[in-house]
């Protein structure tokens, strides 16, 4: 099992992560609107109030079965022989079964009065010669039970049944029961509006320069991607702010354009401590920072904090990320999705954790609570990726998923640890 340090408390001076994200929930109001949008369009969004059926479904007694719809009074033994009187596919309503009938029916066909059970067609065998009337026969070759193979109205939904919750985040499955239920059109939070920029001079674009024309020092601008598209995964409307130069005056500036009409300001880089660091006076001079430095790693330098809107109402929020590609993705993923869940009203914000065998040893144990990139093998267990630094954003693609490990905790191969999947964060 795990083996915590006595001596090796989390470093004076940084919050706690579990404390972090109780402060970002009491400041985490849900947004004020809603949105009406056709059902095809919901998938990932959150439900504004309840989906209450107006029917039943499915709406009558249907087979589950190609086969032949009976009264099982009149088969009290294998091999009786039934008038087959009509042929009832899905879609048509079939006329009142008399003593001796039977009738043929398709999956999904409503059942039809006086008939309590289907026969599956691989039970029954037609037989050659009509009866009297020419009316064909089938020969029923083993006792049904009352019910056997029908689907009963409402055994799915049942009229007035709440099928889907306020706060419920839609998954395609869910669209496909709102439609089951009629409706065309859902009431869903509005989408959060967020201001993205990033904060860097080493920072340059894709494109813009060629890998072979890079300065000394110059690296990629990787974040603003993977930011982004977690934004529009959480159903957000990104506004895309480009590079702030590594200016104090620069850096208000855009923190005062992106406070307008924006309910969330995020940035990365420049929340640290070093001499160009302005991100964190910069808010604090337009509004109040709430958080800064969390007690995890990688992701120690998050900030939170609100800008007020110049001229107007209200502030936005404001959320600021380290500039290491991995603790800013580590960051948004523990801190700032379930912020953005809960400002849309979602009831469910936090991750599913799980325990799993870690098949490698951590032996030197951090003082902060440490997020490791792992991955599941073969064997049940989990594998560590070999270089758990905060800029290799390798070790977030070779993984599928974090151990959660405490401050001050070691790992030996054969421990069971504390694992959060990206397949769950990334949604």
């Amino acid at each position: 099992m795990i083996k915590p340090l006595a001596t090796a408390p989390t470093r004076p001076g940084l919050m706690g992560l579990d404390d972090a994200l109780l402060q970002l929930r009491l400041h985490a109001l849900p947004l004020v609107g809603v949105d009406t949008v056709p059902t095809f369009e919901a998938d990932g969004r959150v439900l504004a109030q309840d989906v209450v059926s107006a029917l039943q479904v499915p709406p009558q007694d249907n087979s589950s079965m190609d086969g032949y719809a009976v009264r099982c009074a009149d088969v009290r033994q294998a091999g009786v022989a039934l008038r087959v009187t009509q042929r009832i596919p899905a879609g048509q309503q079939g006329a009142a079964l008399k003593p001796g009938e039977a009738a043929r029916i398709f999956t999904g066909a409503s059942i039809p009065p006086g008939a309590d059970a289907v026969v599956m067609q691989e039970d029954t065998q037609a037989v050659s010669e009509d009866d009297a009337q020419g009316i064909p026969q089938v020969l029923v070759q083993l006792v049904p039970l009352p019910g056997q193979w029908i689907r009963r109205s409402g055994e799915d939904v049942r009229r007035g049944d709440i099928v889907l919750s306020r706060g419920e985040r839609l998954q395609p499955t869910s669209l496909g029961l709102a439609a089951s239920i009629g409706l065309s059109q859902l009431q869903v939070s509005r989408k959060p509006r967020v201001a993205l920029f990033s904060t860097g001079d080493e920072l340059v674009m894709p494109g813009d320069v060629a890998p072979e024309d890079m300065k000394p020092g110059a690296i990629y601008n990787s974040n603003r991607f993977f930011l982004r598209a977690l934004l529009l995964r959480l159903g957000c409307e990104v506004s895309d702010m480009g590079i702030v130069p590594d200016r104090r005056d620069l850096t208000v500036a855009a923190l005062k354009r992106a406070a307008d009409n924006h309910d969330l300001i995020l940035t990365s880089g420049g929340v640290s401590v070093g001499e160009e660091d302005h991100v964190k006076p910069a808010v604090q001079s337009l509004g109040q920072l709430e958080l800064w430095q969390i007690g995890m790693k990688p992701g120690k330098p998050f900030a939170y904090g609100q800008v007020h809107r110049e001229g107007q109402m209200g502030k936005a929020h404001f959320m600021g990320l380290p500039g290491n590609p991995v603790s800013s993705l580590v960051t948004f993923l523990l801190l700032v999705r379930p912020f953005i869940l809960q400002i849309q009203g979602a009831f469910a914000t936090s991750p599913v954790r799980v325990m799993l065998p870690a098949h490698f040893d951590v032996p030197k144990a951090d003082r902060r609570r440490e997020f490791l990139r792992v991955r599941r093998n073969a064997q049940g267990g989990l594998d560590l990726f070999p270089n758990q630094s905060s800029g290799v954003l390798t070790s977030a693609v070779w993984g599928d998923g974090l151990i959660d490990n405490p401050a001050g905790a070691t790992i030996q191969n054969g421990d069971w640890v504390t694992y959060i999947s990206f397949a769950d964060l990334l949604l």
